[in-house]
């Protein structure tokens, strides 16, 4: 005997096939898959550009007021460099300054000390008695005075006797107390020896026994003199590891 569909039955089938097509129909609309999607089927998102490294500062290696010239004569070992800075050729005040090389070869700069220099200012060939000092680059090696070693790094001679001065200078001031401390200034002498070495490589003609030493209050006949505390500052802060040297001129040859 065929099957019969009840009364009603066919109408209840299809409103419930329809029902279900539509309910398929409003989670497709919702975005939800019908499938599951593997992630390695998904299309890959674009890199994202490489962000740029800055480009490095460049480092200034340069020493203020010296020029390419007289850098270049400054030796490669050495860290520290006292420029000694003449207001003119003819002019005998003078500005002192310590720089020291950081691990990058960039110069840290100390104070500004002002000083003197020769009565007559600067020479590239000195000799004795023109009252000029010698313009160059020159070791420092050796310090010493008629006081106690107030805490120099390079190796002190302390000799009460050796180091005494007396007399006037070009102004009249009195001359007492200008060796109280010394650096020598490896400018025709022998490095290694006590200041009062008369050793002269060059010759006695070329002169000798240019130093760093305490300001008398006027021009000296060729060495540089500071303040008594900056001289003691000057002593306190050379460093024979550090292979310290002094630049020193006016302005004009300084720059070159």
């Amino acid at each position: 005997m065929p099957n019969r569909v009840p009364r009603g039955g066919a109408r209840s089938a299809i409103s419930l096939l329809a029902a279900v097509a539509a309910g398929a129909g409003l989670l497709a609309g919702c975005g939800t898959p019908t499938t599951a999607v593997s992630p390695a089927a998904l299309p890959a998102a674009a890199s994202a550009p490489a962000a740029s490294s800055p480009a490095p500062t460049p480092v200034d290696t340069r020493l203020p007021g010296v020029g390419p010239r007289t850098l270049a004569a400054v030796p490669a070992g050495a860290r520290q460099v006292v420029v000694v800075t003449g207001e003119g050729k003819n002019s005998s005040v003078s500005h002192v300054v310590v720089h020291q090389r950081r691990p990058d070869g960039s110069w840290s700069d100390g104070p500004t000390w002002t000083g003197h220099n020769a009565r007559d200012g600067w020479t590239t060939d000195h000799h004795v008695g023109d009252l000029r000092s010698p313009v160059g680059v020159y070791g420092l090696t050796d310090a010493g005075g008629l006081l106690p070693d107030p805490g120099s790094k390079l190796p002190y001679d302390h000799s009460p006797r050796g180091f005494s001065i007396s007399g006037t200078g070009f102004k009249g001031e009195s001359l007492a107390g200008s060796f109280d401390y010394v650096v020598a200034i490896n400018y025709n002498r022998q490095p290694g020896t006590t200041p009062r070495d008369w050793t002269r490589p060059l010759g006695a003609s070329r002169g000798g026994g240019i130093w760093f030493h305490v300001d008398h209050g006027g021009p000296t006949q060729a060495c540089v003199s500071l303040p008594r505390p900056d001289m003691r500052a000057l002593l306190r802060t050379l460093d024979p590891a550090l292979h310290p040297v002094v630049v020193m001129g006016d302005t004009d040859w300084l720059s070159r």
